[in-house]
C-alpha cells in the first residue's frame, strides 16, 4: 500500500504544482482527475481506514488554520463568525438533514443527518485566495478565515454525534444534545489546557527543531486526548492551536519562521492527498451504491437537490440576516463592527464551497455499526459529499472572481485605518528603536563600540550599519571585525527591544493585532538574517 500512497501524494502535488501555475482550482482538478483515473480498467482501490483520515489528516490542517489567524481579529468579529460558523452550521444540518430524507427516502433521517453534517462546513481557502488577490476588505476575509475554523469544529462536532446516534455506539451522556454540548465544551478545555502545557514546555527549550517538532505533534496528541476522553477532538486540536498561536510571539523568531514552512508544506501536502484519495474512490464508491440497490438517476437526482439545499440555505441566511443587521443600525461603519454592506454579504453568501473537511469527514464515515452491521448507505454519503464538493467548486468557486470584480467590493475607510494601525506599529517600532540604539550608545565605554552605535543609529539599519563599520579606515583590521560584531549585537538588542514594545502594545490594545504581525514577521526575516550574517561560515 505504501507504493501506491505515494505515487497518490506525488500525482497530487504534480497536479496542485501545475494548477497553481495556471490559476486553475487546485482541488476541483484533483477531485475530477482522481475520479476519472478511478475509471481506468484494472486499476485497484486504495482505501485507507476511516479512523486514519480522522485521526491522521484532519488535526494538522485544522490546527495549522489558527496559527495563521489573528486571535484579535476573531475577537473583533466574533459575532459574525459564530453566527456563520456556529449557528449556521447548525441550521445547515437540520434544513440539509430534512432535505436529504426527502429526497433520498432509502436514507432515514438519521443517515441524512450524518450527509449534511458532511456537507455543512464550507472552506474558505479558495475563497480567501481569490479574495485576497481581488482586495476583498479585511474585514470580510478575516470573518470568512474565522468561519472556516470554527465551522470545521462544529460540524465535525455534529458529524460525531450524529454517527455515534446511527451506529448505535454507547456514549457517556445518552442525550444527544447534552452529549454534543458535552463533548463542545470538554473539547474546549482539553485542548486550552494541553496548549498551555505545551507552551510551558516549548518556553524552556531553545532548539528550534525541536520546538517546532512538538508544535507538529501537538494537534494528533489533543485530538487523541480528546477523542479518550470522549470529548470532541476536533474542538481539542482548535482550542490547543488558539492557545499556542496566541503565545507564539514569545517564543525564539527561528522557531516561528520554521513552523510557518512546516504548516504550509503540511497544509499542501494533506489537502492534495483528501481531493485525489476521494477521487480515486469515486467509481468503486458508486459501484458500492449501486449493489446498495440505490440508481444512478436516483443519485444524480439527490446530487442536485441536496447541493441546491446547501447553496440556497446559506444565501438566504447570510442574506436575509445582512438586510435585517443593516436595518437595525443603518449601515454606520466600524472597524470592529460585526455587519458589512449588501454587496459584501453577496461575497460572503457565494464563499458557500465544500473542501477538504468534507471530503475527510466523508472518507471517515464508519464502515460498521456498534453491532457489526455494515454502516447503513455509507457509500451513498460519499458519493453524495463528492459530488456536492465538486458541485460547489465548479458553481460557485468558478464564478466568485467574476462576482467580486462585478460588486467592486471596496472598503476605502478600512484600508485607511488598518494604514494607521501599520503606520502606528512602524512609529513605535521605529521609536523603541532609536531609544533602545541611544541608550546602547550612551552606555558604551570603549570608542568603538560607541562609534558603531552612533552609525547603526544614524542609518537606524542594519546593513547600513555594517557597511559604515566595515569600511571605517580603522588601522587594526580586529578592530573593524569587532566592530561588525557589536553591531551586530546592536541590532539584536534593538529587535528584542521592539518585539517586546510591539507585543505589549498588542496585548493592551493599542495597535491591531494584524500591523503588528506584519512587523513581527519582517523583524524575525532581518534577525534570521542578523545570524546568518554572523555565522563562521561568512
Amino acid at each position: 500500500m505504501l507504493p501506491q500512497l505515494l505515487l497518490v501524494l506525488l500525482g497530487a502535488l504534480a497536479l496542485t504544482i501545475v494548477s497553481f501555475r495556471r490559476g486553475w482550482q487546485a482541488p476541483l482538478v484533483l477531485a475530477v482527475t482522481g475520479a476519472a483515473v478511478s475509471f481506468v480498467p484494472g486499476l485497484p482501490r486504495l482505501e485507507l481506514p476511516p479512523d486514519v483520515i480522522l485521526s491522521v489528516v484532519l488535526p494538522p490542517l485544522l490546527f495549522s488554520t489558527t496559527t495563521d489567524f489573528s486571535w484579535r481579529g476573531f475577537v473583533r468579529r466574533w459575532r459574525s463568525i459564530t453566527d456563520l460558523g456556529v449557528l449556521l452550521v447548525v441550521v445547515t444540518t437540520a434544513v440539509v438533514g430534512a432535505v436529504a430524507a426527502w429526497a433520498v427516502p432509502w436514507l432515514g433521517l438519521g443517515t441524512a443527518l450524518v450527509l449534511a453534517a458532511v456537507v455543512s462546513p464550507p472552506d474558505a481557502v479558495t475563497a480567501v485566495a481569490i479574495g485576497g488577490r481581488l482586495g476583498l476588505p479585511a474585514r470580510v476575509l478575516t470573518t470568512l478565515k474565522g468561519e472556516s475554523l470554527v465551522n470545521d469544529a462544529a460540524a465535525l462536532t455534529l458529524f460525531s454525534t450524529a454517527t455515534a446516534a446511527v451506529a448505535g455506539t454507547e456514549t457517556v451522556i445518552g442525550n444527544p444534545v447534552l452529549f454534543f454540548l458535552f463533548e463542545a465544551v470538554g473539547g474546549v478545555l482539553v485542548g486550552a489546557l494541553l496548549g498551555r502545557a505545551v507552551h510551558a514546555v516549548r518556553t524552556r527549550l531553545w532548539n528550534p527543531a525541536n520546538m517546532t517538532a512538538l508544535a507538529v505533534l501537538t494537534p494528533f496528541t489533543a485530538y487523541a486526548v480528546g477523542e479518550a476522553l470522549e470529548v470532541s477532538g476536533v474542538l481539542a486540536v482548535v482550542a490547543a492551536g488558539f492557545a499556542l498561536s496566541r503565545r507564539s510571539v514569545r517564543t525564539v523568531y527561528a522557531t516561528r519562521i520554521a513552523e510557518r514552512d512546516a504548516w504550509h508544506l503540511l497544509d499542501v501536502l494533506l489537502e492534495a492527498f483528501v481531493f485525489a484519495y476521494l477521487g480515486l474512490q469515486f467509481r468503486f464508491l458508486l459501484q458500492d451504491a449501486l449493489e446498495g440497490g440505490s440508481s444512478l438517476p436516483a443519485l444524480a437526482w439527490a446530487s442536485a437537490v441536496v447541493l441546491l439545499a446547501v447553496v440556497v440555505v446559506r444565501v438566504a441566511w447570510v442574506t436575509g440576516g445582512g438586510l435585517l443587521m443593516r436595518r437595525l443600525l443603518r449601515g454606520r461603519f466600524s472597524p470592529g463592527g460585526r455587519h458589512y454592506s449588501a454587496r459584501e454579504d453577496l461575497v460572503i453568501a457565494w464563499t458557500g464551497m465544500r473542501g477538504v473537511v468534507t471530503l475527510a469527514a466523508a472518507a471517515g464515515i464508519p464502515e460498521r455499526t456498534a453491532s457489526g452491521e455494515p454502516f447503513p448507505h455509507r457509500a451513498d454519503l460519499q458519493v453524495l459529499a463528492f459530488a456536492v464538493a465538486v458541485g460547489t467548486l465548479l458553481l460557485q468557486g468558478s464564478t466568485l472572481p467574476a462576482l467580486i470584480r462585478r460588486l467592486r467590493v471596496e472598503a476605502p475607510e478600512e484600508r485607511e485605518w488598518l494604514e494607521q494601525q501599520r503606520e502606528r506599529a512602524r512609529e513605535l517600532a521605529s521609536r523603541t528603536a532609536r531609544k533602545e540604539l541611544s541608550r546602547a550608545r550612551d552606555e558604551a565605554q570603549d570608542p568603538v563600540d560607541r562609534r558603531v552605535a552612533e552609525l547603526v543609529l544614524q542609518r537606524a539599519e542594519q546593513l547600513a550599519a555594517l557597511r559604515a563599520a566595515e569600511s571605517a579606515e580603522d588601522e587594526d583590521a580586529a578592530e573593524g571585525r569587532r566592530a561588525a560584531r557589536t553591531g551586530v549585537q546592536l541590532r539584536r538588542r534593538m529587535i528584542g527591544a521592539q518585539r517586546e514594545a510591539l507585543v505589549g502594545a498588542q496585548e493592551d490594545g493599542a495597535v491591531a493585532e494584524e500591523a503588528v504581525r506584519e512587523l513581527l514577521e519582517q523583524l524575525d526575516l532581518d534577525e534570521a538574517a542578523l545570524s546568518q550574517r554572523s555565522s563562521p561560515r561568512l
